[in-house]
């Protein structure tokens, strides 16, 4: 046991005697601070949007980045006592309301009495209801007849119409109605 008290008492004296010779001299007498270039420089009140292309009969695909192109504001909602993040829609989604759409994503069964599921853009761990994901990451699969039971986190493709919800504080803020599994073409 002294050996070992010895031998640590030693070795810490040998490392505090050479740190003297190991110390870089090069350390500047005043500290300097990283300043980040612009990369991209940006005019205010120019927003440029990315409309997808549509072609009528066809189903276009709908991606988790053209979901981005929403913003939220609080609004209080006097029934729930309560304040919920209002959805204004940009030009991008509005584009594809109302038309037939596929999106890839993780199931993640919500519900499975009242066969409730939502595809999200994030696996389960990281998703909008216990990952802190926002709402733009989730779509509701309003199912078109009968669907088989999913389990969480298989990755699938549905494709749907797409329904925007800005009003319904019950419901999702993106909807695909008439939803069925789908392979891309």
């Amino acid at each position: 046991m002294v050996k070992k008290i010895v031998f640590l008492v030693l070795g810490i004296a040998i490392a505090v005697a050479t740190y003297g010779f190991i110390a870089d001299d090069n350390t500047p007498e005043k500290e300097e601070t990283a300043k980040a270039m612009k990369v991209i420089e940006w005019t205010s009140g120019r927003n440029v949007k990315v409309i997808p292309h549509y072609e009528e009969g066809k189903i276009a695909e709908l991606t988790w980045h053209t979901l981005t192109d929403v913003s939220f504001k609080e609004q209080y909602v006097a029934d729930l006592d309560m304040y919920y993040w209002k959805p204004t829609f940009g030009a991008s989604v509005k584009a594809l309301e109302g038309k037939e759409v596929y999106i890839t994503g993780y199931v993640i069964p919500v519900d499975l009495d009242e066969n409730f599921y939502v595809v999200s853009r994030y696996p389960y761990a990281q998703c909008f209801f216990c990952g802190g994901a926002g709402p733009e990451s989730v779509v509701d699969l309003r199912f078109s007849g009968k669907n088989r039971r999913y389990k969480t986190d298989e990755r699938l493709t549905f494709k749907g119409r797409l329904k925007l919800n800005a009003t319904d504080v019950y419901q999702m803020n993106y909807i695909m109605d008439g939803a069925v599994e789908y392979v891309p073409q």
